[in-house]
């Protein structure tokens, strides 16, 4: 049995083609780690070279918030891969707001261009690929928070809701041609983006502080619970789940 546990997931990816969006550090990062050792070529992206970008992976730098960018990720991976069978949606995050009657404008585009709208151009060129080889699986990187609406980050919350609705309707348009789309919400995860964000909550906040408690499971997440549970959600294991949302958070947020 313990044999038999060891090799699940040794190099089932082989063969497979990957794009991941926000990869070069926290969570990204984790997820292009986890898909290189299952056996899958990757290629990432951030806006800038600023992280460390796991070795094995092929890197095109481009801003996913324009058609533009978008555009020059698809054609990379067209260079780079031939084709893509998983592509998983990482980049995203926001700057908290006091009060979301504060929030200006040019940020509420923003966040929707970051964090939904992202999603929704890359998919519109690389999607159709899948469709036509009859084959392919998607990954919408949410938030474990969008429930909550928390004022914070409403602006981010409200473009991962749309995500979230997006991604249910994209999955009943292609599980016909055998393409699966499923969603991934994190809770609070330790990574460099998420530290500064707090930091920068911290130090704007005039009311009562981010409630400290660890989540039920006693800890915050690590970029490599996130990278496992989208590891599972592109592999063979899951060719029955699609159109789902999968929470990662160690129990602290409701769902629903």
């Amino acid at each position: 049995m313990a044999a038999a546990m060891e090799s699940v997931g040794t190099r089932e990816l082989a063969g497979k083609r990957a794009v991941v969006t926000g990869g070069s550090r926290g969570i990204g990062a984790a997820i292009v780690r986890r898909l290189l050792d299952a056996g899958a070529e990757v290629l990432t992206t951030a806006r800038s070279k600023t992280g460390t970008v796991p070795e094995g992976a092929a890197f095109v730098e481009a801003d996913v918030r324009t058609r533009a960018g978008a555009e020059a990720i698809a054609g990379a991976a067209g260079e780079a891969l031939g084709g893509v069978d998983i592509l998983v949606h990482n980049a995203g995050g926001a700057r908290p707001f006091p009060s979301a009657l504060a929030i200006p404008d040019e940020e509420w585009q923003d966040q929707l261009d970051l964090n939904y709208l992202a999603s929704v151009r890359l998919d519109s060129l690389l999607v159709p690929g899948m469709r036509e080889r009859r084959s392919g699986a998607v990954v919408h990187i949410s938030s474990a928070a969008v429930p909550t609406s928390a004022p914070p980050f409403l602006h981010y919350t409200a473009a991962k809701a749309a995500l979230e609705n997006y991604s249910r309707g994209l999955a009943l348009e292609v599980a016909p041609f055998g393409v699966r789309v499923n969603a991934v919400s994190p809770g609070r995860t330790a990574t460099p983006g998420g530290e500064a964000t707090r930091e920068r909550w911290a130090s704007i906040n005039e009311g009562p502080g981010q409630d400290d408690t660890a989540p039920p499971l006693g800890r915050e997440g690590r970029p490599e619970d996130i990278a496992d549970a989208v590891l599972f959600l592109v592999s063979d294991r899951a060719s029955w789940l699609t159109g789902r949302n999968l929470t990662v958070d160690g129990g602290e947020f409701p769902v629903g």
